[in-house]
C-alpha cells in the first residue's frame, strides 16, 4: 500500500493537489482563527455560498479561466461581505437573518446561472466541483494564485496583528486609541474572501466552512494564547487537509468531504483529551479534587478531635460521607505524606498536619465572617456554604479577604479565627509603629509589583512605619517618607523583620 502510495503522489497531478491542500489548509486555519473569536463563524458560511454568481459572471466574460473564476468570485464575496455589513449597521434585523437572506439569494443566482449555461450548447460546468471542490485537477494558475494569498494573510496579520489582537478583543479601547474597528472589520473579511476563493477548487463552497472554523475551535481548545491558536490552527489545518487528501487517494473517495472528516476527528480528540478543557482531563480533575476534600475533611477532624482510632474509622467515615475503604486510604496516604502518624493504633496530626488543619479552619472561619458581614446573610445560613469553599479558596485569596475584613479575630459564631501558618510573610498593614519589614519578592499579582516600582519600592527594600491612619501609612524607605493608601497596604507583602 506504501509502495503504491508513494508511486501516486509522485504523479505531477497529485504534487500540484498536495501543494494546494497544504497552502489551503494554513491559510484557512489562520483567517479562521479570527472568524471563532469574532463570533464570525456564520458570515465564513455566509461568504462561501454567495460566490458562486462570480462563477457564472467570470464565465460569461472569460470562459473557463482560473484567473476569471478567482476574480469573479473574489468581487462576489466582496460585494457580499460589504452588503451584509451595510445591512447590518443600517436595517434593525438580526444579523444572522442578513447573512442568511444574503447568501441564500446568492446562492440561488448563482445555481440558476450555472444550470443556464449548461443548458446552452456545448456549454458545460460541474456545479459538484463547485460546491465539493476538485482538488485533484488544480494546475499551475491555481497553485500560484493560491501561494500568492496565503503569502499575502500571512503576512497581513504578522504586520497588523497588534490591530486585530486589539479590535477583537477590547474594540471599545481600540476605538478610544485611533484604531478604526470598522475598517480591521473589512480588512477582516477582504482576508476572509480571499481564504474562501483560494478554498474554492480544494473543498468547494460547501466545506470551506469546516476548515476555517474546525481547527481554529480545536486550536482553542488546547490554549487560549491568541498567537499560538493561530499556529495551531495553521498547523491542523495543514495536517487535515493533507491527511484528508491522503486518504481520499488510498480510498478512492472524494477528497474535501474527507479533509473535513479529519479536521472533525481533530476536533473531538481534543473535546476529549485537552489537558486544559478535555472532557476525562476535566473528569479526572473532578476525581482528584473530590480525592484532595475528603483527605481535608479528615485533617479537619483531626484537628478538632486529636486523633481517630482504628475502631472509630467507620464512625467518623460515615459522619464525613466517605467509606471506610476510602479512608483508610486516605489514612494511609497522609501518613505516606507526613501529615499524620499513628500512635498505639490511633491516628493523630504531625506538625505539617496541624498546620494544614489550623488553615482549612480559617478559612471556614473567615468565609463565614465574610458572609455575614458583607453579603448580610445570617450565622444559621452560612455553614454549608463555608464547608463548600474552604476547599476551594487560596492562600492569597484568603490573605486578600483577611485584610478586607479588618483582620478578625473570630467568626460570626464567637469561634477564633487562627491566624495564618504557612508562611511567615504578612502584610504591610499589620506592621506596629516603629516596626521594620522587607518587601516580599512574591507579591499576589503584577500590578502591585509595577505599583511597587513607581513608588521606588523593589523586592528586598527595607520600610519602618512611621505612622499610621485610618486612609493612610507613612512609611520610611532609605532617606525617603512615603503615604501610602491604606487599601493599596493591605496587598503589599511583606517579610518582618525581628530585632532583639
Amino acid at each position: 500500500l506504501m509502495t503504491e502510495l508513494l508511486g501516486v503522489l509522485s504523479e505531477e497531478w497529485a504534487i500540484r493537489a498536495l501543494i494546494a491542500s497544504s497552502l489551503v489548509g494554513i491559510m484557512c486555519g489562520v483567517v479562521g482563527s479570527f472568524m471563532v473569536l469574532r463570533n464570525m463563524s456564520l458570515i465564513g458560511d455566509a461568504l462561501s455560498h454567495a460566490i458562486l454568481p462570480g462563477i457564472f459572471v467570470a464565465f460569461v466574460f472569460l470562459g473557463y479561466s482560473s484567473t476569471g473564476f478567482f476574480v469573479g468570485t473574489l468581487v462576489a464575496a466582496l460585494l457580499s461581505a460589504v452588503l451584509m455589513t451595510w445591512l447590518q449597521e443600517k436595517i434593525n434585523t438580526k444579523n444572522d437573518a442578513i447573512m442568511g437572506i444574503i447568501f441564500t439569494v446568492m446562492f440561488s443566482l448563482g445555481v440558476i446561472g450555472i444550470s443556464y449555461l449548461n443548458n446552452q450548447q456545448g456549454v458545460h460546468l460541474d456545479l459538484q466541483d463547485f460546491l465539493f471542490g476538485t482538488v485533484l485537477g488544480v494546475n499551475n494558475a491555481d497553485i500560484v494564485i493560491t501561494m500568492i494569498i496565503t503569502v499575502f494573510i500571512i503576512l497581513s496579520i504578522i504586520l497588523f496583528y497588534r490591530y486585530l489582537f486589539i479590535t477583537t478583543f477590547q474594540p471599545v479601547i481600540a476605538e478610544t486609541m485611533g484604531i478604526s474597528v470598522k475598517t480591521m472589520h473589512y480588512f477582516l473579511m477582504l482576508l476572509l474572501s480571499f481564504a474562501i476563493v483560494s478554498a474554492l477548487r480544494t473543498v468547494g463552497i460547501i466545506l470551506v466552512v469546516a476548515m476555517l472554523i474546525t481547527p481554529s475551535a480545536t486550536a482553542l481548545l488546547l490554549t487560549d494564547k491568541l498567537k499560538k491558536v493561530i499556529v495551531l490552527s495553521g498547523f491542523i489545518g495543514l495536517f487535515s487537509a493533507v491527511s484528508g487528501l491522503l486518504l481520499a487517494i488510498i480510498y478512492d473517495t472524494t477528497p474535501g468531504p474527507a479533509m473535513c472528516v479529519v479536521v472533525t476527528i481533530c476536533y473531538f480528540i481534543a473535546v476529549f483529551f485537552s489537558p486544559t478543557k478535555g472532557l476525562l482531563p476535566r473528569r479526572f480533575r473532578k476525581w482528584r479534587l473530590s480525592k484532595q476534600i475528603q483527605k481535608e475533611d479528615i485533617i479537619k477532624h483531626l484537628t478538632k478531635h486529636s486523633s481517630i482510632g482504628n475502631k472509630d474509622i467507620a464512625t467518623v467515615g460515615s459522619k464525613l460521607d466517605i467509606s471506610s475503604s476510602k479512608m483508610k486510604s486516605h489514612l494511609k496516604s497522609l501518613m505516606k505524606s507526613s501529615h499524620i502518624t499513628q500512635t498505639s493504633g490511633d491516628y493523630q496530626l504531625t506538625t505539617s498536619g496541624a498546620k494544614w488543619g489550623q488553615d482549612l479552619i480559617r478559612a471556614h472561619r473567615l468565609w463565614e465572617t465574610f458572609l455575614v458581614d458583607k453579603v448580610g446573610l445570617k450565622g444559621d445560613e452560612i455553614h454549608e456554604d463555608a464547608e463548600k469553599y474552604e476547599h476551594l479558596l487560596d492562600m492569597d485569596f484568603l490573605d486578600q479577604l483577611d485584610a478586607k475584613l479588618g483582620y478578625p479575630t473570630t467568626d460570626p459564631h464567637g469561634s477564633p479565627i487562627p491566624t495564618r501558618t504557612t508562611s511567615d510573610k504578612e502584610v504591610m498593614t499589620r506592621l506596629e509603629i516603629g516596626a521594620r519589614g522587607r518587601i516580599a519578592h512574591d507579591q499576589q499579582d503584577a500590578q502591585i509589583e509595577s505599583k511597587l516600582w513607581e513608588l521606588s519600592l523593589s523586592p528586598g527594600s527595607v520600610v519602618n512605619l512611621q505612622h499610621k491612619t485610618d486612609e493612610h501609612l507613612v512609611i520610611k524607605h532609605g532617606e525617603s517618607t512615603l503615604d501610602i493608601p491604606l487599601d493599596f497596604a493591605e496587598l503589599i507583602r511583606i517579610d518582618r523583620i525581628n530585632t532583639y
